[in-house]
């Protein structure tokens, strides 16, 4: 399963480009033709399109969405902003147009602002983690309105723009990409922000000036997703940090072996992995690190169904190496054909190399795709005790996800061609359910989840 997040500014945070984004403007014919590009693209090579969205659903949006285009030219950030609903509306987390990355990252560069104040959703409210403005707002207060409007509108307004199967992972997804991202992409540049905010029973409004995209938001903070790989100790417990399930995969094998063999070395009785914030990758990574606990051979998922399409099979062409036999398999198969795809069973490490401590595994609603579907590998085999607060994407899923430009705006898309269930067959609509629960205040400076879970163990 493909990385279904990365640290925005990762991503490009360079001035390089797709060409049709460096046009300014596409007209209302160029925009409509690639939204009935994306709805057949979208038929044709989604897994199930219909999961969770009739036909009858996704046809009235289509139609609105269509209608709705009066202009006679659109802008990047205006064509993106029309497209997204319509991928949106299946509720799959892993299918999206996405945010327009290049086009942020020329208006930082450009010296763009930016609203100053970061959001964690928690309880039906917007509570303040991270203040970037000059004015002394209490931590943890309730953002109730900007400019007049009140925040429950404002997430109205950006919900159709964020892909999730539910509000809690939508919440989550919206946590990610920043309220000062989203709201500059749906509601303009702005010089000034009047906000009221809730701190008790008191409510205050406060005059905000927008800060430098580049300057004072994106180099003096953090992305949620955390790709740092580390091991260190508390006492005799390894805490193991290994990062994104992506990249050099023999580099990323080294690691996790050295950090093994250096728990054996201290001879370390206990062990916490750590998947919050983790933006997921491929299912090699999780799995080496499996191995090292495992006491059978293993695998991943109980069932890893594909569907194949005449888009597909084109794509794979143009992008992949079809003598790879996962993608004959996508050529020899009929278009619309859906089909297993059977993976090998994992081995463990051999007995001498293997970790026979206690193994606990956090989680959080922002660990994301394959960290979700790793978690939930590991609970269902019964190899650690899951702790933390419930993941926001479910670990059986559709994924499996493959990217796309369209043809006259170069909008990038990314769908679903799987669908994977969980390691003991639950197609529950729920995510990793944490054996021990500790709620996780996103953004503020105490790690409820990880210092909960030292005091427990101690």
């Amino acid at each position: 399963m493909k990385t279904i997040l990365l640290p925005l500014l990762a991503l490009c945070f360079t001035l390089t480009t797709f060409a049709q984004s460096e046009r300014k403007t596409f007209s209302k014919e160029e925009v409509l033709k690639d939204l009935d590009f994306l709805y057949q693209a979208l038929e044709d090579a989604h897994f199930n399109i219909y999961a969770y969205t009739t036909k009858d659903e996704l046809d009235a949006i289509y139609s609105s969405i269509a209608s709705s285009v009066t202009k006679d030219s659109l802008d990047y950030i205006e064509a993106t902003n029309l497209l997204q609903p319509l991928a949106t509306a299946i509720k799959n987390g892993h299918t999206e147009v996405e945010f327009p990355t290049e086009a942020y990252i020329k208006y930082a560069y450009g010296g763009g602002t930016l609203f100053p104040l970061e959001v964690a959703l928690e309880n039906n409210k917007a509570l303040i983690r991270n203040n970037h403005s000059d004015q002394d707002i209490p931590h943890g207060a309730q953002l109730m309105s900007i400019n007049g409007t009140a925040m429950t509108e404002i997430i109205e307004v950006i919900a159709p723009h964020i892909p999730a199967e539910r509000p809690y992972f939508m919440n989550a997804k919206i946590e990610y990409l920043t309220l000062p991202r989203a709201y500059w992409q749906l509601f303009g540049p702005q010089d000034e922000f009047t906000v009221d905010v809730k701190d008790g029973d008191q409510v205050r409004s406060y005059t905000l000036k927008a800060i430098k995209a580049l300057d004072d938001f994106e180099m003096k903070r953090r992305d949620i997703i955390d790709e740092s790989r580390f091991l260190k100790y508390y006492g005799n417990t390894a805490y193991l940090h290994p990062g994104k399930f992506g990249g050099d995969l023999p580099k990323y094998k080294k690691f996790i072996d050295s950090a093994f063999a250096d728990m054996k070395a201290k001879n370390s009785k206990k062990l916490i992995i750590d998947l919050r914030n983790h933006g997921g990758g491929d299912d090699p990574f999780g799995d080496h690190i499996v191995s090292y606990f495992a006491d059978k051979p293993f695998k991943w998922n109980s069932e890893f169904t594909l569907k194949t399409s005449q888009f597909l099979k084109d794509h794979t062409r143009k992008h992949y190496d079809t003598t790879e036999t996962y993608w004959k398999e996508v050529l020899n198969r009929k278009n619309g054909e859906i089909y297993d795809y059977a993976f090998e069973e994992q081995q463990p490490q051999p007995e001498g190399k293997r970790f026979k401590g206690e193994v606990y595994v956090l989680v959080n609603r922002q660990s994301y795709s394959q960290s979700t579907v790793t978690a939930a590998q590991i609970q269902d085999y019964g190899w650690a005790t899951i702790v933390g607060e419930e993941t926001g994407e479910y670990p059986t899923l559709y994924a499996s996800i493959y990217n796309f430009s369209l043809p006259h705006t170069g909008i990038k898309v990314r769908v679903s061609k799987g669908r994977i269930v969980r390691v003991n067959g639950s197609t529950a609509e729920e995510g990793v359910m944490p054996d021990i629960l500790i709620k996780d205040h996103l953004l503020d400076e105490k790690d409820e989840i990880l210092e909960g879970l030292l005091e427990k163990i101690r």
